[in-house]
């Protein structure tokens, strides 16, 4: 088996808000990976005296603990349980209804002998080649889908859309959003490598359109992870102030590549 983990900030001076790790269990018998990528809030208050780093290593430690340590529950159940859990810590001290209490996207896929299970909850993505070279990309993609002048204001978003039927979801405060994931699950057989990224590595696709998922996984492969960092941090400073590619986008982001051969 052969990992390749990079997470990079969006710049030196901010925290980097994304959770990534790869778990083996000693029975070396599956494994997991757990991709979180962190809300950032708007300069107004969230209700949370917690950062959201703190939220993502949270619920992405309890994440990575509950997938590999109870392999037979779902995933779903397994992020429900993980954001109860995560919710119970501060629920003391926060205001956990506040619309922008911390939060994040998920990726989760775990494999075992037979199969290999999958979980994403917002716009982070998981890619599964096959043993032909086959690329599947993995998404959810409801905010995508949402037009354009719905998602004009952040007040807005939250006021209609977020974590709403009809809307979007994202990992918050309450585990029934759990139930909302886009799931699924392949014969193990099928599955030769796996690459999960939060949407500041997926802007190389689907922002900046330089290649299409394919080449996306091949340069991480050949080339490593940190390579396709690499090109999006040059695409986005190519960008310049003219935002030609990045539209209302910022200009950096936290960007977070995890790959897995199986």
């Amino acid at each position: 088996m052969r990992t390749d983990l990079v997470s990079e900030p969006s710049t030196s001076r901010l925290p980097n808000e994304d959770f990534a790790s790869v778990a083996l269990p000693a029975s070396g018998r599956g494994g997991a990976v757990v991709l979180l990528d962190g809300v950032t809030p708007p300069k107004d208050a969230t209700g949370c005296v917690h950062s959201v780093p703190w939220f993502t290593a949270r619920l992405g430690g309890a994440l990575t603990e509950l997938t590999v340590s109870l392999p037979d529950v779902p995933l779903a159940d397994a992020l429900s349980r993980a954001i109860a859990a995560t919710a119970e810590a501060h629920a003391e001290t926060c205001d956990l209804s506040h619309p922008r209490t911390p939060q994040a996207t998920v990726v989760l896929a775990r494999w075992s002998p037979e199969r290999v299970e999958y979980l994403l909850l917002c716009d982070s993505a998981l890619l599964v080649e096959s043993p032909d070279g086959t690329v599947t990309a993995h998404l959810d993609d409801r905010l995508a889908r949402l037009p354009r002048a719905a998602r004009a204001t952040d007040a807005l978003v939250d006021a209609n859309l977020r974590n709403k039927e009809g809307g979007f979801f994202t990992a918050a405060a309450d585990p029934a959003v759990a139930a909302r994931a886009v799931t699924g699950e392949l014969p193990r057989g099928e599955v030769r490598a796996l690459a999960a990224l939060s949407d500041g590595a997926t802007r190389w696709v689907d922002k900046f359109g330089a290649g299409d998922w394919p080449d996306l996984l091949r340069i991480v492969r050949k080339e490593g992870a940190q390579s396709l960092v690499d090109r999006v941090r040059e695409l986005e400073r190519a960008d310049g102030t003219e935002r030609v590619f990045l539209g209302r986008s910022k200009t950096h982001d936290d960007a977070t590549v995890v790959y897995v051969e199986l």
